[in-house]
């Protein structure tokens, strides 16, 4: 097989898909993926960002995933594609319609190899036990992982050893949740029969995740079981929510359902309370309420908080190419060490400072400059009293709110309301001071706050 029938093969697919032929980027995927060069190169290659080129690889990975029944990606591309039966249809008449997907094709000079929905297995009747199916189609491809060994052993003592129903990894945006969720699932997949992976949007309502959920477990099964809370206890399953928070509501406090899921606050007390063998991974912006209260109880819950890197980020730079190392460590607080807004402020060092991060430095107020849409879109879900709350303490250094201030028009229960709020956001710290309790925003929050 050469690189023209995979190019030919993948365009029919697409097109079959999307209605529309691979564009220029995808191509320079395939072909550069087909010739084995790696991401960085085909960037190279194309004049475009490595970011780009992986969010084009991404979305093709997912739909030659979906076609064959595999977990397709860059590392396994060329290995699948030989595997697949190759059929050479170039000396049928021409009047020949080959099918793929729901679209017909004339393939008298199109040769490529037939799709299959999922590789042959070996069946046997009289085993209950099915062959381990993992659906990671929605999940990004693994990525570099910043010193997060801590965090990995964390969560795989509670998952594997503890067995904890429900685990929340819960942080600001940016601060690496997916990455680490997908390289822990790397780690432990062998645990598990059945793993699924979905990002969220507002459209899984409780009813559509059941319904998702069921029918990928049944498809092993002769017969139905009655209901899922029986497919979790009969094999272990691991299923993956990503971006949780789209499930609640912007502009009210935070962990408050939209309208359509409030039924999941119900279906998380089930399933933490409730014996089986399985365990949900929950990825948010937010810590949904009823967790908290199920931690409290000591229900099978657990939520790791994650916290930006410290001098570990320092190999963030390395790769970036910037330079005054000893000011790395001062470029690092600033910005909190999240990796993602190190890397977008790297690229603005790279771009006006020539790499220099004592040049950037030397501006003393703190800048926002390609962060300020990500700030702004995570500001703009905060309830009024957070908004209020959040203005007032961006003006303050950190506080004691033993006492209402007595500036801002809100209740006592409103004001603490909007605080623990604002604490589930992760948006103010906590500092612990001779056994009382100071509260800060964060210092980025602050400075977005502050030139609205």
């Amino acid at each position: 097989m050469d690189v023209q029938e995979v190019l030919n093969w993948t365009d029919n697919l697409v097109f079959s898909k999307t209605g529309k032929h691979l564009d220029s980027l995808q191509k320079a995927v395939v072909e550069g993926t087909w010739q084995r060069q790696k991401y960085p190169e085909i960037a190279r290659n194309c004049h475009r960002t490595h970011d780009r080129i992986k969010q084009v690889a991404r979305e093709l990975w997912q739909l030659i995933s979906a076609e064959l029944g595999e977990d397709v990606r860059q590392s396994n591309f060329r290995a699948i594609l030989e595997q697949v039966e190759f059929s050479n249809i170039s000396n049928f008449s021409s009047d020949y319609v080959q099918i793929v997907g729901d679209i017909n094709f004339c393939n008298e000079h199109c040769p490529y190899p037939k799709a299959k929905k999922h590789r042959s297995r070996t069946s046997n009747a009289t085993s209950t036990k099915p062959e381990k199916r993992h659906d990671l189609t929605e999940a990004p491809e693994c990525d570099r992982v910043y010193n997060c060994t801590t965090e990995l052993t964390t969560l795989k003592q509670w998952i594997l050893q503890e067995k904890i129903r429900i685990v929340t990894i819960f942080g600001l945006p940016g601060i690496g949740k997916t990455t680490l969720a997908r390289e822990l699932v790397e780690q432990i997949k062998d645990n598990f029969d059945y793993i699924l992976w979905r990002n969220c949007t507002e459209t899984l309502t409780l009813k559509s995740l059941k319904t998702n959920l069921i029918q990928f477990f049944y498809k092993d099964r002769e017969t139905q079981l009655p209901s899922l809370i029986d497919y979790l206890r009969s094999h272990p399953c691991l299923i993956i929510l990503d971006d949780f928070q789209e499930l609640f509501t912007p502009g009210e406090l935070a962990g408050t359902y939209l309208p359509d899921c409030e039924n999941y606050s119900k279906f998380w007390q089930q399933m933490a309370r409730t014996p089986h063998h399985s365990c949900f991974l929950l990825m948010s912006w937010e810590k949904p309420t009823e967790i908290a209260i199920l931690e409290g109880e000591n229900r099978h819950c657990r939520t790791l908080q994650l916290d930006g890197l410290a001098e570990s980020a320092s190999e963030l730079l390395t790769n970036k190419g910037l330079t005054d190392e000893d000011k790395w460590l001062e470029l690092i607080e600033r910005y909190s060490g999240n990796p993602s807004w190190l890397t977008i402020i790297a690229s603005t060092i790279q771009d006006l400072f020539n790499g220099s991060v004592d040049r950037f430095l030397s501006y003393p107020s703190l800048f926002l400059g390609d962060l300020e849409p990500r700030l702004q879109a995570q500001y703009q879900r905060l309830s009024e009293s957070e908004k209020m709350v959040t203005l007032w303490l961006a003006n303050q250094n950190a506080v004691d709110i033993s006492d209402k201030p007595a500036e801002l028009a809100l209740s006592d229960s409103d004001f603490l309301k909007a605080v623990q709020s604002l604490r589930k956001r992760g948006l103010i710290e906590k500092i612990t001071n001779n056994g009382s309790s100071l509260f800060a925003v964060q210092a980025l929050v602050k400075a977005y706050v502050k030139e609205r």
